[in-house]
């Protein structure tokens, strides 16, 4: 039996101990937690977890007292970086929630902890290793397109409206959707292009669609126009746009603030050079609903392209100096394209000593200093150079 303790008993690490960890290694308990909403913890346990689980008030108590074989961390962003820090210490398996760190004190103090740290870390990126982006990378890795030239990769989010009416609208700990989504994304096309970025002009649209002047507090089920605000839960239902639940408001200023730059874009773009010497894009957009949702990239090379797109579950290569085309598609389904159960089995692996991770904390550094450039540039209207892991 693998011993599990977890920093942040969340909704996001109940459902990959829940759906991936357990689909790995079903024995896994969840042994110690560390987390002020006790209550909130143990409704979301599993029943197997309920009776021997034990609080501690701290990470350190956990570790010493909890006899526990790896650590997860999941507390909202801001706090992954001083968790992890503290974890650093220890030479004990690590599961790390993305991002990393919202700035760039946090990254660097990161990146100090880990430096000469034994403890072994799965970020939790799971796009990198999903099967379709990792076919990608094959393909690319064994000549299809050349030495890549260029990538381009879009992110039509069709769930976004949770960055404006959950609490990922708190700017204080998610300091935006660079940080929040293209952290993934910029950490895929690292891998798929196989160098770091190093440079990143970005500019972001702010306030055209989400946030507002609508009072504070206020909620749907409060609201003079649900019959006709394409938000309000039961639109979102007639429509096929969303669910059916009461929210709150996505034009109210709890939104956040354009003005004071406390408000999430409804969508951003990064023009990024690699070490390489090669170029990509990549573009998100935070408003997108239904059959409008894609994801995925294109890379391009002299002999050919190789693109694929997570929603489609297809992947496209062409060859341009012969006339063969092919498609192939992965498998549906599975959380996060299939990268969350690949995941479970490095952290699995990590603990039983029979796997390394494929995410491992330089990928997670780097990543947060690439979208930390990406949002400075677009709010200085400049580029700015990326700063390396280990540099």
């Amino acid at each position: 039996m693998i011993r599990l303790g977890v920093v942040g008993y969340g909704n996001r690490i109940n459902g990959v101990i829940q759906h991936n960890l357990r689909q790995v290694e079903p024995d896994l308990r969840v042994a110690g937690i560390v987390d002020p909403d006790e209550q909130g913890a143990r409704q979301r346990l599993a029943e197997c977890d309920r009776e021997d689980v034990v609080f501690y008030k701290d990470l350190d108590s956990m570790i010493r007292q909890g006899k526990i074989d790896g650590l997860a961390i999941g507390t909202r962003c801001n706090l992954h970086t001083p968790f992890a820090i503290q974890a650093a210490k220890y030479d004990l398996p690590l599961y790390l929630e993305k991002p990393v760190a919202v700035n760039m004190r946090q990254a660097t103090s990161l990146e100090k902890a880990f430096a000469k740290s034994r403890c072994q870390v799965v970020v939790s990126f799971p796009l990198r290793v999903s099967p379709l982006c990792m076919l990608a990378r094959d393909y690319i890795a064994d000549g299809a397109v050349g030495d890549p030239v260029h990538v381009t990769a879009l992110n039509y989010v069709p769930y976004g409206t949770v960055y404006w009416e959950a609490l990922y609208r708190n700017w204080e700990v998610t300091q935006g959707l660079f940080l929040q989504k293209a952290t993934h994304d910029l950490d895929y096309l690292m891998y798929l292009m196989d160098s770091p970025i190093v440079r990143v002009s970005a500019m972001k649209t702010v306030g055209k669609v989400f946030g507002g002047k609508k009072k504070a507090g206020l909620v749907c089920s409060k609201c003079k126009e649900q019959e006709t605000c394409p938000e309000s839960p039961q639109n979102r239902v007639r429509n096929g746009s969303g669910g059916g639940g009461d929210h709150p408001c996505l034009f109210s200023v709890d939104c956040g603030s354009a003005e004071e730059n406390t408000l999430n874009e409804d969508a951003s773009s990064a023009l990024v050079e690699f070490a390489s010497g090669a170029h990509g894009v990549y573009t998100q957009v935070c408003y997108a609903r239904r059959d409008g949702g894609t994801r995925g990239a294109t890379v391009s090379g002299y002999l050919g392209s190789v693109g694929f797109d997570w929603y489609t579950n297809e992947l496209r290569r062409v060859r341009y100096h012969a006339p063969f085309t092919a498609t192939e598609r992965a498998g549906s389904g599975a959380s996060h394209f299939g990268g969350d159960t690949e995941l479970a089995h490095d952290f699995i692996g990590l603990i039983k000593g029979t796997a390394q991770s494929r995410s491992p904390i330089e990928t997670g550094i780097q990543s947060v200093y690439a979208c930390l450039a990406a949002k400075e540039s677009s709010e200085k209207g400049r580029f700015v150079n990326v700063r390396q892991v280990g540099m």
